[in-house]
C-alpha cells in the first residue's frame, strides 16, 4: 500500500487550486478581475479549511500551492503576486499580534528604539502558534475582496476628467474596465470611439456593440487600419491584463502595434 508522506502531500494541488488552473487553462475564467478575485477566494478556503497550528505551517502550505499554481500558470502573475501578498499579510498579522501581546515591546525606551539594528528587528519566530490569527487573516482577506469590487466603479467616477467632448478615442479589443470607463464619461461628455477588432478572436466587435446600445458613437476597425486612423485619435485607452514592476505589461493582441503607431 502505498503511504503518502506529509511532505507528498504538500506537494500536491488541494482541490480548490486544482479547481482554478483547470478554469484557467478551459478559459472558464480569463479576465485579471475573474482570476485575482477567485485567488482570493482560494487562499481564503486554505486559510480556512487546512489543519495549521502557527504562522510558519501556514506559510509553508500558502507556498506550496502558490508555487503550484505559478508552475501551471507562468504567465498568470496574478496568481503569484496575490500569494506572495497573502504571505506578506501573514507576517504582518502574526507581528501585530506577537507586539499587542509582548509588554515589554509596548514600554521599550528610547535608547533601545535607537539602538535597534534593523537585522534584530526583523527577527519573528514564527513557530509559536497566535490565537485569533485564522480570523484576523480572513477578516482581511475579506476587506481585499471589497476593495477590488469597487475598484471598476472608482476608476469610472473619473471617467468625466480625462475624457473631453469632441474626442476621438482608440480602443483595441474587449475590456469591461475600459468599457465601464466609456460609458461612464458618455453619461456628461458626448465623443467618439473606434474600436481596432483585435484578431483572431475579434472581441472587439462585443465592445463595439456594447457601445452602440449605450448611445455612444462607435466605429470598429481592422487592426490593419490602426496605423492609418492613428493621426486622428485624441487618446488612447486599453485594458491590460497585468502591468510588471518594469513597466511592461500584458495586454490584448495588437496592443505593441497601437504602441507604436501612438
Amino acid at each position: 500500500m502505498k503511504v503518502e508522506t506529509e511532505e507528498t502531500s504538500h506537494n500536491m494541488p488541494v482541490p480548490e487550486v486544482a479547481s482554478m488552473i483547470y478554469d484557467i487553462m478551459t478559459r472558464k475564467i480569463d479576465s485579471s478581475y475573474e482570476i485575482t478575485t477567485r485567488s482570493v477566494t482560494v487562499f481564503k478556503n486554505i486559510i480556512a479549511a487546512s489543519e495549521w497550528k502557527t504562522a510558519d505551517e501556514l506559510m509553508k502550505i500558502i507556498r506550496d500551492q502558490g508555487r503550484i499554481l505559478m508552475e501551471a500558470l507562468p504567465q498568470e502573475n496574478v496568481t503569484a503576486n496575490m500569494c506572495r501578498r497573502v504571505l506578506k499579510l501573514i507576517r504582518e498579522e502574526y507581528d501585530s499580534a506577537q507586539l499587542r501581546t509582548d509588554e515589554s515591546q509596548a514600554s521599550l525606551s528610547l535608547h533601545k528604539l535607537v539602538t535597534q539594528t534593523s537585522e534584530s528587528a526583523s527577527v519573528m519566530d514564527y513557530t509559536k502558534p497566535k490565537e485569533g490569527l485564522r480570523g484576523s487573516l480572513l477578516n482581511h482577506l475579506q476587506e481585499i475582496e471589497m476593495e477590488m469590487e469597487t475598484t471598476k466603479e472608482n476608476l469610472a467616477e473619473q471617467a468625466a476628467e480625462h475624457i473631453h467632448s469632441s474626442e476621438l478615442i482608440l480602443t483595441l479589443g474587449h475590456s469591461r474596465s475600459v468599457e465601464s470607463f466609456l460609458k461612464s464619461a458618455a453619461k456628461r461628455r458626448v465623443f467618439e470611439v473606434v474600436v481596432a477588432e483585435c484578431a483572431p478572436a475579434c472581441r472587439g466587435h462585443a465592445l463595439a456593440a456594447s457601445l452602440a446600445k449605450a448611445k455612444i458613437e462607435t466605429t470598429i476597425i481592422p487592426d490593419s487600419a490602426i496605423f492609418a486612423m492613428m493621426s486622428r485619435v485624441n487618446k488612447v485607452i486599453i485594458g491590460t491584463h497585468s502591468v510588471l514592476a518594469n513597466g511592461g505589461l500584458r495586454a490584448a493582441c495588437g496592443s505593441y502595434t497601437v504602441a507604436l503607431c501612438s
